[in-house]
């Protein structure tokens, strides 16, 4: 990104409390910082402060990921740790500052209360629903930055979300996901398991979405994806929610039409769910497949029988009250 032009500089620094430690930059570097948005006039007129926005917390921007206002990436990499700066920058360097503005402003707004504006006929026609930020687009002008840069992470000190990954890594952190699952699953907290079950899936799915649907890489990914379906299954039934269950392993016997264990599972959602019919059909699936189930899978069929008959004696009675 220039700096400078014949005319000057485009960014312009001036340290109001100096910094504690110099900092190391690098691609992925995380920092947090907090900033007030200023127009350069002669109110110096006060545009956001990260303290007052919806954002409620210091901002966060990982360094070499391609942030909307590429201009920010560069100066707080003119900073040090703890100081506290101020960047005018030319108009030039700052013409996606209204979009970023509504993103952090928009974070408490209700969905049904924001404005959409996604094209350059609606923006024209009608802004992005904020009377100042519409200004600059009809007008840009210099802006005034002051940051405080808080903390810096290094790659190798913090989780990387998932958007961070390349391939390599997604595929790596899917078996340390499901094993901690597995751990949480054995402590019976089945909630934190299936939080882990489910955020592997969802980096399988986000690897499935570059791949052509069953070809051999997609169908790789599509029968590592079953076994994590399973556990999340197994934990929602635990927690007597049932309808994901019957969703996942529905989706599990379409990848492996002889899932036992898909099956079963699904029996059990449906009888929670109160699909009798439904849930014969699995278990009788279930014997089916696996011959050696029997015994069990009787008992749980002879037990679904058993609420049959007590809801439908119940149901009688309610009726028999109607009429007395």
């Amino acid at each position: 990104m220039p700096q400078e032009t014949s005319d000057g500089p485009l960014i312009e620094k001036r340290t109001l409390h100096a910094g504690t430690k110099a900092v190391d930059f690098k691609d992925g570097t995380k920092v947090h910082f907090h900033f007030q948005t200023r127009l350069c006039n002669k109110e110096k007129t006060l545009l956001d402060d990260s303290r007052r926005m919806g954002i409620g917390k210091p901002l966060e921007l990982v360094l070499g990921k391609k942030f909307k206002l590429e201009v920010w990436e560069v100066i707080v990499q003119k900073m040090a740790l703890n100081e506290v700066a101020v960047f005018t920058v030319n108009k030039d360097l700052v013409l996606q500052y209204p979009f970023v503005s509504k993103t952090l402003r928009d974070v408490n707004v209700p969905r049904e209360e924001r404005r959409s504006h996604c094209c350059a006929m609606t923006i024209q026609t009608e802004g992005v629903g904020y009377n100042d930020l519409n200004d600059i687009l009809k007008d840009p002008s210099d802006l005034e930055f002051t940051i405080e840069l808080l903390k810096v992470e290094q790659p190798e000190d913090y989780e990387k979300e998932s958007w961070q990954m390349n391939e390599d890594e997604k595929l790596k952190l899917v078996p340390q996901l499901k094993e901690l699952g597995n751990e949480e699953f054995k402590k019976r907290n089945y909630q934190t398991a299936s939080d882990h079950y489910a955020k592997a899936i969802g980096i399988i799915e986000q690897l499935m979405i570059k791949e052509k649907p069953h070809e051999t890489e997609w169908d790789e990914l599509d029968k590592m994806k079953v076994p994590l379906l399973l556990n999340f299954a197994q934990c929602k039934l635990s927690l007597g929610d049932f309808y994901p269950v019957i969703e996942h392993c529905t989706t599990v016997i379409k990848t492996d039409p002889d899932s036992v264990k898909a099956y079963f599972r699904r029996a059990k959602a449906h009888v929670g769910a109160w699909n009798t019919k439904e849930a014969f059909e699995d278990f009788r699936k279930v014997i089916e497949l696996d011959p050696s189930l029997t015994t069990a899978v009787t008992k749980e069929m002879a037990a679904l029988e058993e609420l049959i008959k007590k809801k439908d004696s119940e149901d009688k009675q309610k009726l028999k009250n109607l009429f007395n």
